[in-house]
């Protein structure tokens, strides 16, 4: 019994960034890490779960 799944030539790793430790995003993980705790605290804030 064949199997004739079409899978990709390419490993996934190749073909999709994730920020892993050897993409250069350091910085714009920061930023965007620090806008989602600012952001979670000003909707704990305005909720009144604080």
């Amino acid at each position: 019994m064949t199997s004739n799944s079409a899978a990709p030539t390419a490993p996934a790793r190749n073909l999709v960034g994730t920020g892993g430790p050897k993409e250069d995003s350091a910085w714009l993980e920061h930023v965007l890490g620090w806008t989602l705790v600012v952001v979670v605290a000003m909707f704990v804030t305005q909720v009144g779960w604080l």
